[in-house]
């Protein structure tokens, strides 16, 4: 049976949590394999709105597996209360239906101060338009070999050696941004009542995930965040603090690539951006606002308005590149409709050379202005279209031509946060 991967191809926000959704209808299990909290996937299913920041997007499909992975990194006290928020909503959330790495590093209450005293301290121009969760100083402790794992809860002399080994580095640290040295005793005490809730989902995943795939189970690989937010392969340093594009879902749970069979990439018809960083395709008219408008862009996991422009398809050619993509969901194409004109980025310019990849450095990429190619926009409305049969002829077009750009077909194609209105081109999870 096929395995998937689902990964972002821009800067997050793509629609990912409805077509990891929508898919995981297919699916036997469904992993989410890096990132944390920081991320939002919004459902909408049946007028039913669901917010997921640290659960799989799976969890509410009856009858699957939901695996958090060890490339995530987990805030406990966060997923209790997420859990509980979903429970509400008539989801159940058992230790049958929701699985932890043991092997998954922990998000602790000093992370996100430091984080978000790191950023108060930033110069403008130096900020990294963090979230503030601790999601990357979770991860400098997981390189740094001082973070707790969900296994370091189920045994008190372990988690309190780890702690020790923790506050070694960080109250020197807090010390010199002027911040209070973290209670150890407090802190320790806030680990072991929270121990049970975690504990109770703990498994070793890689272990199960192996068996899963031996006996013919179809496994759905849910990243967070885009590409382009990628450590190494993002518009750093204006990227998250983990691994985004498609070969992290192997590590990232603990399966060998072999056991990757599809990367299907999620792409929006027009381009956003939350946060700081370089954005060629960035639009500050009217088109700009009608996009953000249309588009109801706020974040979901911060309600930050994102940054809006057209379709960049120099930079999704180069995201399909590097995870290696076999199709697109193309989504929010009904935020077009009504568009006379229609622009996408083929190239960039820079120091009067023309450039059909954005560069590495940082200095190159701020300086990069967009080369744009006009396609004639449409009327008609596209919202829940389900077939191409519903399409404008120019819509249709507009569709191809981002396939012949990217050099990646369309897969799936949606027309509106409804999980129904979606364009089954190719089936991902086909043999």
């Amino acid at each position: 049976m096929a395995n998937v991967v689902v990964v972002g191809a821009q800067w997050g926000d793509e629609g990912k949590g409805k077509i990891v959704d929508w898919l995981s209808e297919r699916a036997d299990v469904i992993c989410r394999f890096q990132g944390g909290h920081n991320a939002g996937h919004t459902l909408v299913i049946d007028g039913n709105v669901y917010k997921l920041h640290a659960l799989p997007s799976g969890v509410v499909r009856g009858g699957k597996l939901s695996v958090i992975g060890n490339g995530v990194v987990l805030d406990p006290w966060h997923l209790v209360s997420e859990i509980e928020t979903i429970r509400g909503q008539g989801v159940d959330i058992t230790p049958e239906t929701l699985m932890i790495a043991e092997n998954t590093p922990l998000i602790l209450p000093f992370h996100g101060e430091l984080d978000r005293a790191r950023e108060e301290a930033a110069s403008k121009g130096t900020k990294i338009g963090t979230t503030g969760r601790g999601i990357g100083p979770a991860y400098e402790d997981k390189v740094g070999r001082r973070v707790i794992r969900v296994a370091d809860l189920a045994d008190d002399a372990t988690l309190e050696a780890r702690v020790d080994r923790a506050l070694q580095h960080h109250n020197p640290l807090r010390k010199g941004l002027g911040v209070e040295e973290i209670d150890r005793e407090a802190l320790i005490a806030k680990l072991k009542q929270i121990a049970p809730e975690i504990l109770q989902y703990a498994a070793p995943a890689w272990k199960v995930l192996n068996e899963q795939r031996k006996a013919g189970k179809r496994i759905l690989f849910e990243g967070a965040q885009g590409a382009l937010l990628d450590i190494d392969f993002g518009t750093y340093p204006f990227v998250t603090s983990s691994n985004v594009i498609a070969g992290q879902a192997a590590t990232g749970v603990g399966v060998g690539p072999g056991g990757i069979d599809y990367v299907l990439g999620i792409v929006k018809a027009y381009t956003t951006r939350v946060g700081e960083g370089p954005f060629p395709t960035e639009l500050f008219d009217d088109d700009g606002q009608r996009l953000g408008e249309r588009g109801h862009e706020f974040g979901t996991t911060t309600g930050r308005k994102r940054r809006c422009g057209w379709f960049d398809a120099a930079l999704v050619r180069q995201t399909c590149a590097i995870s290696g993509m076999n199709g697109i969901c193309l989504t929010k194409l009904d935020v077009l409709d009504g568009f006379e004109t229609l622009k996408i980025c083929v190239a960039y310019e820079l120091d009067g050379k023309r450039l059909d990849y954005l560069p590495t450095a940082a200095e190159e990429q701020a300086r990069c202005q967009p080369i744009y190619e006009e396609l004639e926009g449409w009327s008609e409305s596209t919202e829940g279209a389900r077939s191409w049969a519903d399409l404008p002829a120019a819509a249709i077009k507009y569709v191809r031509r981002v396939e012949e750009l990217i050099e990646c077909p369309v897969a799936l194609l949606s027309t509106s946060p409804e999980r129904e209105d979606t364009i089954l081109v190719t089936d991902p999870f086909a043999d």
